[in-house]
């Protein structure tokens, strides 16, 4: 396979396929002799994968090495990388905790500046109540 079949069939771009080769995450990938061009083989894509999949899901480059390596260690491996996934499950659910409290803060906000635009005070009262409660999941002190 090609890189650029192997950039359409992963998803990640040609450069990102070179540089995980450069930073020694998949490959060597063997040339073709007469072109000198890469050509992957059926473990490379396997790696690429895998490699697509948790970029997609935000592991970082250490994160993706250790996960590679443990794949071929077999049975003594497999807690680790359960570890390893469920650290990262960890923090994307600390991430969709964070973006749920910004979420919050921009719909009362914007339900204070509705209720203003209406002219209701009542409304914008408890627009701002609700928005008091959501202020400290931001780990800021202000409005």
């Amino acid at each position: 396979m090609t890189i650029q079949d192997a950039s359409r069939h992963s998803g990640l771009s040609e450069p990102t396929l070179r540089y995980y080769e450069d930073v020694g995450l998949i490959g060597p990938i063997g040339r073709d002799e007469r072109s000198g061009h890469r050509r992957y083989g059926p473990d490379d894509v396997n790696a690429i994968e895998v490699l697509a999949c948790l970029r997609a899901v935000g592991v970082g480059i250490e994160e993706m090495r250790t996960y590679l390596a443990n794949r071929g260690r077999g049975r003594e491996a497999y807690a680790e990388q359960r570890d390893l996934l469920l650290r990262h499950a960890d923090r994307v659910e600390a991430e969709i905790e964070a973006q749920r409290a910004r979420l919050g803060y921009l719909r009362e906000k914007a339900a204070v500046w509705d209720a203003r635009h209406r002219g209701d005070p009542g409304a914008e009262a408890a627009a701002w109540e609700r928005l008091h409660e959501v202020i400290p999941y931001l780990g800021v002190g202000t409005r």
